[in-house]
């Protein structure tokens, strides 16, 4: 049995807004049975991405939901708490009105969202972001977070 086929030779059974607002999510069927989601984003203007070796490349959010859940995905309980960390990411990265942002920006950007949800995952991606190299690197962005509390 041939189960290629087309969305538009499925239905909409139901339609809804995600709760952050971000994407349209589709229940939908085939004609012979089977169901399936899609999700629709809004396409925003292209950034680019300035990196540290002075080269381009358009910012790419499926490269930044990949990294950031290898480097620290095993600290969340599901893959939706992972895409909200990069909605509000990618959220600040076009707040800023421009259309070139850093890498630099994009690992602040992360380390702010970290920060607000999960204390843990900030400061395993602030290790790596920020390239500790020693045991009082840990203890100095542990105090820096107890003191925002």
């Amino acid at each position: 049995m041939d189960h290629k086929f087309r969305i538009g030779d499925s239905k909409v059974l139901e339609s809804r807004e995600t709760v952050d607002g971000t994407m349209i999510r589709r229940r939908r069927e085939t004609p012979d049975g089977r169901r399936f989601t899609t999700y629709e984003r809004i396409e925003m203007p292209p950034l680019t991405v300035l990196k540290r070796s002075g080269n381009k490349e358009i910012f790419d959010r499926d490269k930044l939901l990949l990294a950031v859940k290898r480097s620290v995905g095993k600290f969340f309980n599901s893959e939706l708490e992972i895409e909200e960390v990069i909605n509000r990411v990618t959220d600040i990265l076009y707040s800023y009105g421009t259309e070139q942002i850093t890498s630099k920006q994009i690992g602040e950007a992360v380390l702010d969202v970290l920060a607000d949800v999960n204390e843990v995952a900030y400061v395993r991606f602030a290790s790596v972001f920020r390239e500790f190299k020693t045991l009082e690197d840990f203890e100095n962005i542990l105090k820096e977070q107890k003191g925002k509390k």
